[in-house]
Parts: structure tokens; C-alpha cells; sequence
């Protein structure tokens, strides 16, 4: 994430120690956007394992029925 960000938003001429108000900017909102496909990204693998989880229960619950 650090060098995506700092790929799409810093300067390639960059003669200073310090990032400009704009670099910086982008960068922010970079970092953001990431973040928030990271946290979608896990609610959808969240929702997917719990519905896998809810599946293997079924499964195994209908094993356990016609086993006894």
C-alpha cells in the first residue's frame, strides 16, 4: 500500500525532504480508499465463511440424522 501510494502521488522530481501539500493529500486519500476495499473486501469473506460454516453444519446435521 506504502508504495502504490507513494508511486501514484509523489513527484518524480522530488528535490525536498518533505512531500508537498498536494502529495500529501493524495497520499491521504489513497491510504483511505484502501483501507476501505480492504474492510469490504473482508466483509464479503466474512459473510462467505459464515455462509460455508452454516453449510457444513447442515451437511453434517443431515449425516447425523441418518446415521442414527
Amino acid at each position: 500500500m506504502a508504495s502504490t501510494c507513494f508511486e501514484k502521488c509523489a513527484s518524480r522530481k522530488h528535490k525536498e525532504n518533505d512531500l508537498a501539500l498536494g502529495e500529501m493529500s493524495c497520499s491521504d486519500r489513497c491510504v483511505a480508499k484502501y483501507l476501505e476495499a480492504q474492510e469490504k473486501v473482508g466483509v464479503v469473506l466474512q459473510k462467505a465463511n459464515e455462509a460455508q460454516m452454516a453449510q457444513q453444519k447442515s451437511l453434517q446435521d443431515m449425516q447425523n440424522a441418518l446415521g442414527n
